[in-house]
C-alpha cells in the first residue's frame, strides 16, 4: 500500500467511526447533537487522528489506537468552534463550509463545543476501559494538552498577542502550545497504545517528534494564509494578516518562514528515523504536511 493509499485508509477508517460512534443527530436535544456533528464531519484532513493511528502503526500492538484518535479529532473540532466564535477569531469559514455559529448560531455554537469536551474523554474511558492505567494516562496527557497550559492557553496568548509587535518568545509560546502540543499528544498517545510506552527513551523521541511536526505545521498554516485563497483553505484566507496576529510570516518574511517550516521537519524526520519500528509512513506524512496546500 502506497502513501496515499494508506492515508486515505486511515481516514476513511476515522470517518466511519465519526459517523457510527457518535450520538445521533436526532437524539434530544437534536439542534445540540446537529451543531455537534455538522462540525465533527465536516471533513478536513483529519491529521491528528491520524497521527494517532501513524505512531501505533510504528510498533503494532494489542490495543486498538481509534478511541484515542477520535478523542484527538473531538478535542479539535471544538477548539476550532470556539476558535471561530466572534468574541475569538471571528471566522465565517470552516473547512469549506459555514462555521458552527454561523451554520446555527452562537450560543448552538458554544454548547456544541462544550459538549464536545466531555465526549473526547468518555471515548478514551469507555475506549480503554478494560486497561485502567492506561486509559488514566491517556485521559491525564490529553487533558494536559488541551488546558490551560496549553491548547486554551495558546489561544490566549494568540488573542492577547493580535495588533502587537510580533516577538519569538511570544510566538514560540503560542505555537508550542496552541497547535503542537496537540499533535505530539497524538503521536505520543498512538505510541503508547503500540504497547512501547515502558521505552522512556523511544517515548521521548516519540514527543519531540511530535513537536516539531506541530511547529512546522503552524508555520505552514502562516504561509498559506497569505499565499493561498479561501477557496483552497476552506477557511478565510489573510484572516490571520487582517485580524493582527502575530505569525512567522509577519516576523520573518515568507522565505524565512518556509525554512523554519523545514527546519522544524527536518528535525522531526531526524527523530523519526532514530525511532525505527515501521516509520515509512510516518516520515511520508511528515513530508507530506510540509508541502499542504491546505
Amino acid at each position: 500500500m502506497n502513501f496515499s493509499q494508506k492515508l486515505k485508509s486511515f481516514q476513511e477508517r476515522i470517518e466511519k467511526h465519526l459517523r457510527n460512534d457518535l450520538p445521533d443527530s436526532s437524539a434530544r436535544p437534536s439542534r445540540l447533537h446537529e451543531a455537534m456533528n455538522y462540525s465533527l464531519r465536516a471533513g478536513g484532513k483529519r491529521l491528528r487522528p491520524v497521527l494517532v493511528l501513524a505512531a501505533h502503526d510504528l510498533f503494532p500492538g494489542p490495543y486498538d489506537p481509534i478511541h484515542a484518535a477520535l478523542a484527538v479529532e473531538i478535542i479539535h473540532t471544538y477548539s476550532l468552534i470556539h476558535d471561530d466564535l466572534p468574541a475569538m477569531d471571528d471566522s465565517d469559514l470552516r473547512r469549506g463550509s459555514p462555521a458552527c455559529h454561523r451554520a446555527f448560531d452562537e450560543a448552538t455554537a458554544i454548547l456544541a463545543g462544550d459538549a464536545l469536551i466531555p465526549l473526547a474523554f468518555e471515548q478514551l474511558a469507555k475506549g480503554y476501559k478494560h486497561c485502567p492505567e492506561l486509559a488514566l494516562q491517556l485521559v491525564g496527557l490529553l487533558a494536559d494538552a488541551a488546558g490551560s497550559r496549553k491548547l486554551v492557553g495558546g489561544q490566549m496568548e494568540d488573542l492577547l498577542a493580535e495588533g502587537k509587535s510580533p516577538d519569538a518568545d511570544t510566538l514560540s509560546f503560542v505555537h508550542a502550545n496552541k497547535t503542537a502540543a496537540m499533535v505530539e499528544v497524538s503521536m505520543v498517545m498512538g505510541f503508547l497504545l503500540s504497547g512501547k510506552g515502558s521505552d522512556d527513551a523511544l517515548l521521548e523521541e516519540v514527543a519531540q517528534a511530535g513537536q516539531s511536526l506541530g511547529l512546522a505545521f503552524q508555520a505552514v498554516d502562516d504561509l498559506l494564509d497569505v499565499t493561498s485563497t479561501s477557496e483552497e483553505l476552506g477557511k478565510d484566507a489573510a484572516h490571520d494578516h487582517e485580524a493582527g496576529k502575530m505569525t512567522w510570516v509577519k516576523m520573518l518574511g515568507l522565505e524565512k518562514a518556509m525554512e523554519l517550516a523545514e527546519e522544524h521537519t527536518h528535525r522531526a524526520l531526524g527523530k523519526i528515523e532514530n525511532i525505527g519500528g515501521e516509520n515509512k509512513f510516518l516520515r511520508e506524512l511528515a513530508e507530506y504536511m510540509l508541502r499542504r496546500k491546505n
